[in-house]
């Protein structure tokens, strides 16, 4: 399996990635909670001005679907998402390419998304989706690895990774203590989920080289 070290060769992967119908590589960034998956998708953005970034976080089902459906207690997890949608988007986005597409961006700060926030413009030739679940084949999962040009699978130290975690959740409203519970639990459990997706990608991205 290709590891990618630098910034050259992951430039060079996305010139060999074949485009889906509509011209279109899509290429999935896929990583444990707290792996750098914004990260590096930002930073590659700093190298290729022409890409448009599209997080399945704008998918999550609502703070009051969850509570509905009794799953606030993991949110985070595979059946938190609205899988199907988050499918339909990138299905449009590899097949059609003369009208806009808008999707919804999820927002922290209020743990929630607001729709057709973002906006795949005609011009677009290169998206990034990152999430956890892109090569998850459950709950509608596998519609979006479907519609996937490629998927990276990004790999860094879990000490670090874990510590990144923590400071987020700290830095988006939560306690220290409840921080690290969040982490170690829910978050965990997710981390190990999709931990066991990581063979099926298409390569590897080394972030503690990337983003170190």
């Amino acid at each position: 399996m290709t590891i990618l070290q630098t910034w050259k060769e992951v430039l060079n992967r996305i010139e060999q990635v074949p485009p889906t119908l509509s011209g279109r590589k899509i290429i999935g960034i896929v990583g444990k909670p707290g792996s750098g998956k914004s990260t590096f998708s930002a930073k590659l953005q700093e190298h290729l001005k022409s890409i448009q970034i599209v997080p399945m976080d704008g998918y999550h089902l609502s703070n009051q679907v969850l509570k509905d459906r009794n799953l606030a207690h993991i949110k985070g997890a595979p059946e938190t998402f609205d899988s199907i949608g988050f499918a339909t988007l990138l299905e449009r986005i590899s097949t059609e390419k003369n009208d806009p597409i808008y999707f919804p961006v999820f927002h922290r700060e209020i743990e929630e998304s607001i729709a057709a926030e973002g906006v795949i413009l005609k011009e677009t030739s290169v998206v990034v989706t990152e999430g956890n679940y892109l090569l998850f084949a459950e709950h509608g999962w596998q519609r979006v690895r479907n519609a996937l040009s490629e998927v990276w699978f990004l790999d860094v130290d879990d000490e670090v990774r874990m510590s990144r975690l923590i400071q987020r959740h700290i830095r988006f409203g939560k306690e220290p203590s409840a921080a690290k519970s969040w982490a170690e639990g829910s978050d965990e459990a997710n981390a190990r989920l999709i931990a066991s997706t990581r063979s099926h990608a298409d390569a590897y991205l080394d972030g503690n080289q990337l983003l170190g």
